[in-house]
């Protein structure tokens, strides 16, 4: 997995920034969602997001932040996938309507046959901001 460092949409850089200088108060709605895309996004745009076979995307925890950074605190696991090839995941809160907050692409992209699993080990999806 690679760093998903700077990726931060659009969206959530500013939410960000309100909230780091006293325009906002509120967090992302939780828990977190990872989407897994067959095609990735911008800071504008999102990715093709994976569909089919028993794919849906999964709720996600992340450690305390330590020096800037933070990662995934346990597996995500994604069974009964479609044939596809995963080339990036996004992560979305769970609003009423989602709101896209990261982006990123794998190191190397992820060829699933339909119902392999697929899985990000604990650790593997590290976030920061630079």
């Amino acid at each position: 997995m690679s760093p998903i460092a700077d990726n931060l949409s659009n969206t959530a850089e500013n939410r960000a920034l309100d909230w780091l200088m006293g325009n906002a108060t509120t967090a992302p709605t939780t828990p977190l969602k990872v989407a897994l895309v067959t095609a990735n996004g911008s800071d504008t745009t999102a990715g093709t997001e994976v569909t089919g076979g028993s794919y849906a995307r999964k709720n996600m925890t992340v450690a305390a932040a330590t020096n800037g950074a933070t990662s995934n605190s346990a597996d995500l696991s994604w069974t009964g996938m479609p044939a596809a090839t995963v080339v990036g995941v996004e992560v979305w809160d769970n609003a009423g309507t989602p709101v896209r907050l990261w982006y990123g692409a794998l190191t190397t992209p992820r060829t699933v046959a339909a119902g392999d699993e697929l899985k990000i080990v604990a650790g593997s999806l590290s976030f920061s901001l630079a």
